[in-house]
């Protein structure tokens, strides 16, 4: 038998800082657009209009990584977290399991690193302010990521006493209302993607917007019309192309694959972000399975004593 360690959410919150986090991932898309990680699609399993699972597996650094985790936007009205699953790590020469990881802890902060680390690649030099829409545990961990980057963020949710909590707990700003939110410098949208939130000309010059809640098939926070006006950025082609906020605009061939610069080309330096301050881009985050085996390799390599089990 093997004893094997088990990471809970917070023994992953407490090994991997959320400003390591925005290291790591950033790692990750560089690592992933050079070639040197890989990453097959996601594969969806879906039970709509419940939620759905997904399959998520990776490979890089030594280490194979699966994924299986939920999106269940309505359990939160049940008691229960939108996001549960597991995360299976494992030695990429010898296929021996390494650890077993909370997955809504993973997911939560590399979201969180993700939105924050795009804002900062192509969000606007002089960018004053931010504002984060949605006050779930993924809006929680893109507001606690930009303040631990240093940037003061408002916080808004349909549910003012849930965006109350959250700027006392991570120490932001509650918005005044959602339009002067969607109004900010930089917008990180964490929405369980089923309104859309910029209509046609709502977006202004200058500015930026992670969208990160339409990570599925029929989901969007953005019109399609919106999008294509916006300089584009995304994770993967393959995946938003498909299955993210670029999915319609693509469908209606309002967007092709010249039109998406994938973000780890631009971290790379192989790709221009931003090239006027009066441009609008937009990136489009489906989330990553390489995002999630960076966090869980720091986690294992960084957590003290856990529990363990036998197997």
């Amino acid at each position: 038998m093997t004893s094997i360690p088990v990471l809970g959410a917070d023994d992953v919150l407490r090994a991997v800082p959320s400003a390591t986090a925005v290291d790591v991932v950033r790692d990750a898309f560089v690592a992933h657009y050079r070639g040197e990680w890989t990453m097959p699609p996601k594969v969806y399993v879906t039970n709509y209009p419940a939620g759905d699972f997904r399959a998520m597996p990776a490979l890089g650094a030594g280490h194979a990584l699966l994924k299986w985790v939920t999106s269940f936007p309505g359990n939160p009205a049940r008691g229960l977290p939108t996001v549960t699953g597991l995360v299976l790590l494992s030695n990429a020469d010898n296929g021996t399991l390494e650890a077993i990881l909370d997955a809504g802890a993973v997911t939560a902060l590399r979201t969180g690193a993700a939105a924050v680390l795009a804002a900062e690649a192509l969000g606007r030099a002089d960018a004053e302010t931010a504002a984060v829409i949605g006050a779930g545990v993924n809006g929680r961990a893109a507001a606690r990521t930009f303040v631990a980057r240093g940037r003061r963020v408002a916080i808004w949710d349909v549910d003012r006493a849930r965006a109350e909590s959250a700027a006392a707990e991570l120490g932001c700003d509650v918005a005044a209302s959602r339009d002067e939110a969607l109004g900010a410098d930089l917008v990180v949208t964490v929405t369980p993607g089923y309104e859309v939130l910029f209509d046609d000309g709502s977006l202004q010059p200058g500015q930026h917007v992670s969208l990160m809640g339409a990570d599925g098939p029929g989901k969007a926070e953005v019109a399609a019309t919106e999008l294509a006006r916006t300089r584009v950025f995304c994770d993967d082609w393959e995946q938003a192309s498909h299955g993210g906020e670029l999915a319609a605009a693509v469908d209606a061939g309002l967007i092709g694959r010249a039109d998406v610069t994938q973000l780890g080309a631009v971290l790379a330096g192989d790709a221009d972000g931003r090239t006027s301050a009066g441009e609008i881009t937009t990136f489009d985050s489906t989330g990553l399975a390489i995002q999630d085996l960076a966090v869980a390799i720091t986690a294992l390599a960084s957590v003290g004593d856990v529990q363990r089990v036998e197997l």
